[in-house]
Parts: structure tokens; sequence; C-alpha cells
């Protein structure tokens, strides 16, 4: 391949074999047409055509991409500089190079398409969590309808179903509180509303705690709740103990939901390092396929819609746990297998000790 057929010369190099070549066919034509001027007289108007030619053809090529490279920047950075800043970029800053200009267009080109890929992923999430929310509130609501109808039609008079149509009303209105509930506290930890303060307590003194609350629970369902061995030791946490008790909480009761009768919920507490605590949760039920493990976290998502529907439950119990691990600079994660179970681990930061 010979050097002109090589792709992407820079102006320096085009103006320089250009000038090569327009000096040797005017030095060839000099000594073709007067041969008595001699080798000497050759040589001089080749160096000289070529001196000419060099930078004449530079300084034009040169303005010429410079005039285009500005049209591509104001398209790419779409600014408009000032006169001062337009005389500082022409008269003092070094012009960039085609190489600088490629690089940079190209840098431009992905930032573009990753921003592309972004919003239509972040479309596609907003018409699922859209279709998702209608989906949840028309269940409690149409139920609510309903039975405010049957009573409205006569059945508020017969005292064998009016005070169980209400109860069944004001069931549905409290999942709609709570659907409620859930969204208003996930927005508020988007947008930072909602503070983390920090305090230092025993990670294990906490899952006491969400264990007693779902004491009775675990016992109609015959599920054992109890750490995981050699992790009793008590480990001093450093986090927003009232949130991280929610997570627990939302963590235990999914086990407790989902798990299998008969079987157990444990809880390993361990030391990664001086600065890290892992909490795990694990159950012995169904488990979660490997499809549905990268998006459990989001908002509404159910692995098992049929059966998530039946047990209950708002869909955001997961996305809370995220959010407010998240909001502590920290983790949270997933390991699942089906007819083996679940494991959903998170990091906190450890007491600092002075």
């Amino acid at each position: 391949m010979s050097v002109l057929e090589t792709k992407n010369l820079s102006p320096k190099a085009l103006s320089f074999y250009t000038g090569l070549i327009i000096s040797f066919v005017n030095a060839l034509i000099i000594a073709i047409v007067r041969p008595e001027t001699g080798l000497y007289v050759s040589l001089i108007v080749f160096v000289l055509t070529f001196i000419v030619t060099y930078y004449v053809y530079y300084f034009t090529l040169q303005r010429f991409i410079y005039r285009k490279i500005k049209l591509i920047y104001k398209f790419i950075y779409q600014t408009k500089a000032t006169k001062k800043e337009e005389f500082f970029y022409d008269n003092i800053l070094p012009q960039k190079s085609m190489d600088e200009v490629s690089d940079d267009v190209e840098k431009w080109a992905i930032q573009r398409r990753n921003e592309i890929e972004i919003l239509q992923a972040n479309e596609q999430f907003r018409k699922e969590f859209l279709m998702n929310l209608a989906h949840e509130l028309r269940t409690p609501i149409f139920s609510i309808q309903g039975y405010v109808d049957t009573l409205l039609g006569g059945a508020l008079a017969d005292p064998a179903v009016n005070t169980k149509f209400l109860n069944n009303a004001s069931k549905s209105i409290d999942r709609l509180v709570r659907l409620v509930d859930d969204l208003d506290e996930i927005s508020k930890l988007e947008s930072g509303k909602i503070p983390i303060i920090q305090e230092s307590f025993v990670i294990q003194d906490l899952v006491k705690d969400a264990y007693e609350e779902f004491s009775l629970m675990a016992k109609e369902r015959n599920i054992q709740l109890s750490f995981k061995k050699g992790t009793e030791r008590p480990l001093q946490v450093y986090a927003d103990k009232q949130k991280i008790k929610q997570v627990l909480v939302n963590l235990v009761e999914n086990g407790l939901k989902y798990g299998n009768e008969g079987g157990s919920i444990t809880t390993g507490c361990y030391e990664i390092d001086d600065n890290s605590i892992y909490v795990e949760i694990s159950d012995d039920g169904p488990g979660i396929a490997e499809e549905h493990l990268s998006r459990i976290f989001e908002r509404f998502y159910r692995a098992d819609r049929s059966r998530s529907r039946s047990i209950g439950g708002t869909g955001l119990g997961l996305a809370i746990v995220k959010h407010i691990i998240e909001a502590h600079g920290q983790t949270v994660n997933v390991r699942s297998k089906p007819g083996v179970g679940s494991s959903f681990g998170f990091t906190l930061e450890k007491e600092k000790k002075v």
C-alpha cells in the first residue's frame, strides 16, 4: 500500500506529499523543456516550489478544516462563545489536530448513544411502572367499588352481609393506603427528603426485634426464625436504626410470606473488614428463577405474579429496601435458586471506634 493510500493523513503530511509531487513535476518539466539550465536550476526550482506549495497548501487546508471544525464543535456542544472567547480560541489556544477532533467527535457520539439508550430504558421503565401502578391501584379500588355498590344496592339492610362487606372494603382501603404510603416513601428516599440519621447499635439486637414482630406469623406457618451458627457475636454498626429495622422487617416478612410452611429463616451477620458488616437473611422457600434476579428490586416487579397478588402486599417492599441501603451509601444483593431458597444480603458501615 502506498503512502497516499493511507487513511487519515494529517494536514501537514498531506501538504508535504502534495508539495513534493508538484515540486518534482515542476522541476522535471524545467529539466525537459530547458535542459541547458542544468541540474542546479532544477534543484532550486524544486526547493522553492516545494516551500511555496507546502505553506500555501498547508495554510489553506488548515483554514478550511478549521472552519469546518468550528461548525462541528458548534453542533456538538451547542454553546455560543462571546467575542472575547472567540478571540481567545482563535489566537491564543493551540488549534486542535484532526486526531484530537476525531477523538472528540467519537466521544460525543458514544455519549449521545449512551444517552439515547438510557432514555429508551427509562421510557420503557416508565411505561412498565405506570402499567403496574394502574394495575396495583385498580385491584383495591375495584374491590371497594364492588362492595359499596352491593351495599347501596340493598345489601346494607341485610345484617348477614353488611358487616362482612364493610370489613372487606376496609381491608381494601388499608391496602390502598399502604400502597400510597410506600410510593410516597420511595419518592422521598429518591429525592433525599428523608434524612439518614446514623447512630451506633448492635445489628443482632435489631434482627431480634424484627423476629419478635413476626413471631405470631412465624408460629402460624411453623417457620423457625434463627441466627446462623457462628454469627451470634454482637456486631456494632453505624446506620439509621429505624430505617435498617424497616429493611429487616421487609426481608423477614418476605421470607415468611413466600417461604414453605415448616421451613426456616436464618440471619447471618459477618464482619467483612475493618469498615463493613454484611447482613444476610436466608430462607429455604421455593426460590427465584435466575431471569428475575436482576429486576427483583424494581418497583412492582413480581417474580410470581399470581402467587404474589394472592399473598398481598404492595410490591414495593424490596424497592424500599434497595433505596434505604443505597441511601446509606451501601449495596444490597440477592442470591437464589429454585427449589433451594433465597438469600438477601446488604452491607452496613461498621461502628468507628474513637
